[in-house]
């Protein structure tokens, strides 16, 4: 319902904000966020979690949900009222999150229907509970950026699957015509809680954020009112989702690298790139093993296969040489949705 407001418990301070929006904050205490400052943050006297609260930064993450709109989480509250809700209670927020009291809410579960006629589930955040997320993902994503491996093109600033595509060819091209198609089961909805966090905490050293993103990952979510807990998985549909899937993935992409493999990957779609049959078959059992058994994923075997790269479908396309050069085209299946949408459209 719109306009209405959220809950406030006073022993967690549930859902209270803090940024004060659409431009400057009074009482502003901290610096402008730069990557010079994170790197030398202990040397400034600022622990990460305050550059992550500095009002710069909350201002900065109401501003991206409200460019992002969307519906509101549980409690209802929309974005056209999180401004004044923030205004009010930004103190109060950003005191209870330094205090490790905070407690986020839980998700609202929606199912979405996909094209096999199964469904995949959103987690819908609270909007304040997006703004918070945001305001994590904008710092850590300077920080991570840097580790994060060159042939990895999803959820990342100035990267596109074009781009993915366009590396594709190149390998191709250069005869690496043999390829791991690998999928990976249910990806969000799997992630391993523990293996996640131990990963964070390799890079980051502020306990206090490791705690603030655990609560979120173990925060549940609301299905037909009814309460779920959440043992594993990061829930799709908030700000910080994408961000902890690059992280635990990363993981993947520098094992591939250290094995000297070409690969691309988007999102959870990874695409790897060899010379031979024999040796795309070689590293895809060489990899499950390390998928399972150190990250705790599952692969869909399924969707998982070895093969030439013309009967491989990448991000809606499928490849094809010419004259020794990689070209593509759209996939027979998104071509036949295409003229089906633009029947359903034109009908």
């Amino acid at each position: 319902m719109k306009g209405r407001k959220q809950k406030i418990s006073s022993d967690t301070c549930l859902q209270k904000n803090r940024a004060e929006l659409d431009g400057y904050v009074e009482g502003q205490t901290f610096i402008w966020i730069t990557e010079n400052n994170l790197a030398n943050n202990n040397q400034l006297g600022y622990g990460l979690l305050e550059f992550i609260l500095s009002p710069n930064n909350l201002n900065e993450a109401y501003l991206q949900v409200k460019r992002n709109k969307g519906v509101g989480g549980i409690d209802k509250m929309e974005v056209e009222s999180l401004k004044d809700y923030l205004v009010r209670h930004k103190d109060e927020l950003v005191k209870s999150i330094l205090a490790g009291k905070y407690q986020p809410n839980p998700v609202r579960r929606v199912d979405i229907p996909k094209e096999n006629g199964k469904t995949r589930q959103l987690g819908i955040p609270t909007v304040v509970d997006r703004v918070i997320q945001q305001s994590i993902s904008q710092v850590l994503s300077q920080i991570y950026e840097k580790q994060f491996s060159d042939t990895s093109y999803g959820f990342r600033p100035k990267r596109s699957a074009h781009q993915a595509l366009r590396t594709c060819q190149k390998n191709i091209t250069e005869g690496y015509v043999w390829s791991v198609d690998m999928d990976l089961e249910k990806f969000f909805d799997t992630v391993n809680h523990s293996k996640l966090i131990e990963v964070l905490s390799r890079t980051i050293k502020d306990g206090r954020v490791i705690s603030l993103i655990h609560k979120y990952l173990n925060a549940g979510g609301v299905i037909r009112n009814r309460f779920e807990q959440t043992e594993v998985g990061v829930p799709q549909g908030g700000p910080l989702s994408p961000l902890l899937s690059n992280i635990m993935l990363n993981e993947l992409d520098k094992e591939i690298e250290n094995r000297g493999h070409r690969f691309v990957r988007y999102a959870d779609a990874m695409f790897i790139l060899c010379k031979s049959k024999s040796s795309s078959e070689r590293t895809l059992r060489n990899i499950l093993s390390y998928i399972e058994e150190k990250l705790f994923l599952k692969v869909n075997a399924e969707k998982t296969s070895v093969a030439q790269i013309s009967k491989i479908k990448f991000l809606g396309y499928s490849f094809y040489r010419y004259k020794g050069e990689c070209q593509l085209r759209v996939h027979s299946k998104n071509g036949q949705k295409m003229r089906e949408k633009l029947k359903e459209l034109t009908s």
